[in-house]
């Protein structure tokens, strides 16, 4: 015991005070760890007076107030450049994967009948057999309802207006050269219209006509003055072998029809 008492007292006594330590999952050496500076948001503080006339203090952050006052140049956000981000990608749909992939169990066509199953289903305008819309409303005759008859097949012209347009002696007359003077201008459809001479008026000149018709009495005034007509060929209408065949056989009938009833004529002296 006095061994015990004098060892003690030899000892210098050191008491540290016992501090708490909070557990935390941390494990490493705390000595290992650095500090490191990070980028701070620079912020301003503003003093402004409200409506009440008391200040408030107002918290701005000037990066984001400098990006906003310099936006790119020559940029404008329109309906036509609005996209997606480059790189990224809609997930497309899998239909007939069940109801996992998100179109439900039959993944958007219905329960059952022609339209959910496979194939072309049915046509434009189908109505289930009864009278469709297009087949109930009325129908318009003529020009309105896209008859080929009634729509203009030339370009007229009468002889009274070529005579006011001042056309010299010798002159041609032709749908380009009626152009130039202004005296037609066809528009729309007519551009593509050939030209056809009626005979309203009188043509005191000599000129060189060419068109693709001219109407019996503008002909007979023409061969009176001395004009020279020239009737342009036009684009065939393309029509099948078969019909081609049966117009050449009927002109060959008529022709020998004509012959025949020719020579059985009486011969008068």
């Amino acid at each position: 015991m006095a061994a015990i008492l004098s060892l003690s007292s030899n000892a210098p006594l050191k008491t540290t005070p016992s501090l708490h330590q909070p557990s935390s999952p941390f494990k490493g050496n705390l000595a290992n760890l650095k500090f490191t500076t990070g980028n701070f948001i620079p912020l301003k503080l503003n003093f402004k007076s409200n409506s009440n006339g008391r200040p408030s203090l107002v918290v701005t952050n000037q990066a984001a107030s400098a990006a906003v006052a310099s936006p790119t140049p020559n940029v404008r956000f329109r309906l036509d450049n609005l996209g997606p981000q480059p790189g990224s990608r809609k997930k497309g749909k899998r239909k007939g994967r069940g109801i996992s992939a998100g179109q439900g169990n039959s993944c958007g066509f219905g329960m059952r009948g022609q339209k959910s199953r496979s194939g072309p289903g049915v046509r434009k305008g189908f109505e289930g057999g009864q009278m469709p819309l297009y087949r109930r409303i009325p129908k318009l005759r003529g020009i309105a309802g896209g008859m080929h008859a009634g729509r203009p097949k030339y370009v007229p012209v009468n002889l009274k207006d070529i005579e006011a347009a001042g056309f010299q002696e010798g002159e041609e007359v032709s749908l380009e050269t009626l152009k130039e003077k202004g005296l037609i201008n066809p528009s729309g459809r007519e551009k593509k219209l050939p030209l056809k001479i009626l005979g309203d008026g009188e043509l005191s000149v000599k000129l060189n006509l060419k068109a693709r018709a001219f109407s019996e009495s503008a002909k007979e005034k023409l061969e009176a003055s001395g004009c020279s007509l020239t009737v342009l060929t036009g684009r065939k209408k393309w029509l099948k072998p078969s019909v081609i065949k049966n117009l050449a056989r009927a002109e060959e009938y008529f022709a020998k029809k004509k012959a025949a009833a020719a020579a059985s004529e009486p011969v008068s002296t």
